[in-house]
């Protein structure tokens, strides 16, 4: 069975379809790559599966359930987790408390015992604690525990990101241009990290202009233009698709 399924979503600003008709589906344990030209609805399909915004139609079925039109909060509950294409990351605290907030939804502390400091909130930070730290060796921020975000790399912090979502342990991670602003050398980093993801049967969902990246890690891959369909396939398929080329990979790719 699918964990996620579209099927037929569409969604409109003021009139202008910035999705239309979408439907696909991702299996378990597959990157699935989202690519299209600037203003091909990327962020705004992201934004849909992860209910930042409602679809104007269609459905959302997310590891059997019909999560359409539901809040952020629910899509993060049910398993979903994301990075964002503009840094979202908390700059007053250190790099491990960034990864520490992605474990909110598996605290089971009451209110009761955080107030009057029961033993069993100690064990609690202390696993969570230890959690994260073995995350951030995961991503290569080993070295960084006990440091500021504020003081960490572009390159950091991007993986930083990815370490906090992944945080939440989610069945799908949806990674919105992780290797944007990167070098090369950090770039090759993350297709190693995605990669490595595939492997422990992580689902993720990316969204990324460097095809180099996209063309190696994906199983599948999507591409978008003006919000519809253009073509979808593995890397083979989709990098030989004459619309594909004409539209955004440009000839010579293929």
């Amino acid at each position: 069975m699918s964990l996620l399924r579209v099927e037929r979503m569409s969604k409109e600003f003021g009139g202008v379809h910035a999705v239309e008709g979408l439907d696909f589906a991702i299996e378990p344990g597959a990157v699935f790559s989202i690519i299209g030209p600037n203003g091909a609805g990327k962020t705004t399909l992201i934004n849909l599966l992860t209910g930042v915004y409602k679809p104007s139609a269609g459905r959302i079925l997310f590891a059997g359930r019909d999560l359409t039109g539901r809040a952020p909060y629910e899509f993060a509950a049910a398993g979903m987790a994301r990075t964002f294409q503009n840094l979202q990351v908390f700059f007053n605290m250190t790099a491990l408390e960034n990864v520490m907030v992605g474990r909110h939804l598996h605290e089971r502390c009451s209110l009761a015992a955080a107030m009057l400091r029961f033993p069993s909130l100690a064990r609690a930070e202390r696993a969570c604690r230890e959690y994260a730290v073995g995350l951030m060796e995961f991503v290569g921020l080993g070295e960084h525990v006990g440091a500021r975000a504020d003081s960490l790399s572009y390159g950091a912090l991007k993986r930083l990101e990815i370490a906090r979502a992944l945080a939440a342990e989610p069945k799908l991670l949806l990674l919105d241009e992780p290797a944007a602003g990167l070098n090369q050398t950090e770039t090759q980093g993350i297709d190693a990290l995605v990669t490595q993801l595939a492997a422990r049967g992580v689902t993720v969902v990316l969204v990324e202009h460097n095809m180099r990246l996209v063309m190696g890690v994906s199983h599948e891959i999507l591409v978008l233009d003006y919000g519809k369909k253009l073509a979808q396939g593995d890397a083979a398929t989709v990098g030989n698709d004459p619309r594909v080329i004409e539209a955004y990979l440009g000839a010579g790719v293929a």
